[in-house]
Parts: C-alpha cells; structure tokens; sequence
C-alpha cells in the first residue's frame, strides 16, 4: 500500500532544546494513524514540520511523494489541516472564511453542508463565536476542499460527545474514500474508535509505532467501589490489580487488562455505588512508555 505521510530522522532543534530528535514513521493510504503523546513530546512541531510552518533541523518529509519544504505550495491544495488551537479572522464570519478558501481552491461542494450538519451559524463573527463553535468552524475550513490528506490536532477538543461522534462518522467516510489522516490526540476513546494504527512520541523520540489494538492490551481502568457490608483489603489481592487507594466505604482500584477477576470479588459483596473508567493516555505513558527511548 502507498506510503503517503513518509519521515525519516526528523530533527527539529530550538537551540538547545531538542523538540524532535531523530523520528521516523510512515502513514499509509486511506489509514487513520494516530500520533500519541505526553504533552511538549513534539506531536505539534512534528506538525508544523509537515505543514511547512517550520523548517526542520535535518531530516526530510514526504506527503504525496512531494517533498515538505520544496512543494508546499502544492501539498496545501491537497491537504486538510485543523491547528490545536483554531484561531483565524476575529472579524470575519464563518461565510466570509469559507468564500476566503474558495477563492483560493475553488467552489467547495460541501463546505455549507457541513456547517449544517455541525450546527454552526454561519453569519457570526469568528470573535463571537464559543470556542466550541471556533473548532466547528476549523473543522469545516479543514474538510471543504475535500482534500486528499488530513493532518488534525486535537480535532475534538471542546466538542459535545454527539458532536465528536459526528466527527469519528465524517472522517471515518472519508477512509471509505481513501483519504490517509493523521490524528493528534490525547483522547484514548477517540483513538481506539479511529486509528488502524499509532505512533508514540516522547521527549522528542518515537518509543513505538504499533497497531491500535495494541493498546487494549495496555489498557488501564480505575475501579472505584463502595460497601455496605464488611470487606477486607486482602481479598482484592487479584490478577490484574496494580493498586489500590482505600477511601470512605471501598477502595479506588487501578486495574491492567481483564476486569473480571476483580468483579467476581467485587460481587461477593453488597455494593452501594461502583464506578468504572478508562486511565487517561497519560497515566499509559507512564507505565508502558516511561522508561523507553525511541
């Protein structure tokens, strides 16, 4: 399968400061590839590498067999892209963003389809707008031109959960059609529902790059129980328990791979509240990736 987003040793320095040191991985067409990280690991300037917002220290990029630096002005035509923080014309509307883009790329089929579909008002001004309805806006400015490549940072962030499930179902269509994708994300949701696969970058280095049901293994969740009988401590002394944090009535349990072993001790009691979450990225980062170098 065609490589469409290749890097190779990618060194991206701010005088002493080794932002990106040496990366490499590819992104496959019609893949959604997650790119993964604590933050200030170096996912936003490997970005504004890609999108020629910065120039690389040493190293090269490729996005359609075009080189990053040399073709950036074509690659722009063929490249969706949403920046962390969406920040555009204050006083300008959501109409008058879209006619800017279409006058550079032509007449966007979609574009107000989108907005509808995203419930965005497209007659307030950029400055007035939430910052929910700032990222609609990015996201509608990313997607109009029905580009060949999307590169998102953080897409989601800020929306409602009906609206970020609006969003897996739109780029999810677009992988239909072969569109290649890269996705920053710190939500580990969004990247098990999206991602074929994922890179992981910390200080600047790639640790891994693996398939996304990779993860499930290294999944964590945190148990957190209350009792209305008696307990003791050492009955939760099973498989898969890493700690547990006593509190008013239970225990708050961190919990690797399978639950079950804990739920059958956990259902020998009588349980007044219990609640169930997936660890944050972060926290995985921590145990599986804390003392790795890429």
């Amino acid at each position: 399968m065609q490589k469409v987003i290749k890097i190779e040793n990618l060194k991206k320095y701010f005088g002493k400061v080794k932002a990106v040191d040496g990366i490499s991985f590819d992104v496959k067409q019609g893949e959604i590839f997650g790119f993964l990280g604590p933050n200030g690991a170096g996912k936003t300037t490997t970005i504004r590498c890609m999108m020629n917002f910065l120039y690389p220290t040493s190293g090269y990029i490729t996005v359609l067999s075009k080189d990053a630096v040399r073709d950036s002005v074509f690659l722009k035509s063929k490249i969706g892209y949403l920046p962390g923080n969406v920040s555009l014309n204050n006083n300008w509307t959501g109409k008058s963003h879209i006619e800017y883009v279409e006058s550079i790329s032509g007449k966007s089929e979609n574009a107000r389809e989108l907005a509808k579909k995203f419930d965005l008002d497209l007659l307030r001004k950029f400055k007035n707008l939430s910052s929910g309805n700032k990222q609609k806006l990015g996201l509608v400015l990313a997607l109009m031109s029905d580009p060949e490549v999307i590169i998102m940072d953080e897409p989601t962030v800020g929306l409602d959960p009906l609206l970020q499930s609006l969003i897996y179902e739109v780029l999810e269509d677009l992988r239909k059609k072969g569109t290649t994708i890269l996705i920053s994300s710190h939500n580990l949701s969004e990247v098990e529902r999206l991602c074929d696969r994922v890179g992981i970058i910390k200080d600047g280095r790639m640790v891994a790059v693996e398939p996304v049901g990779k993860l499930e293994g290294k999944k964590l969740h945190r148990v957190e129980v209350r009792f209305s009988d008696k307990y003791q401590k050492k009955e939760f002394e099973v498989k898969g328990v890493e700690s547990v944090e006593e509190i008013s009535g239970g225990f708050i349990f961190t919990v690797g791979g399978d639950l079950n072993s804990l739920i059958n001790i956990i259902a020998k009691h009588r349980v007044t509240d219990i609640e169930i979450t997936h660890a944050s990225l972060e926290e995985i980062f921590l145990k599986f990736y804390a003392k790795e170098k890429g």
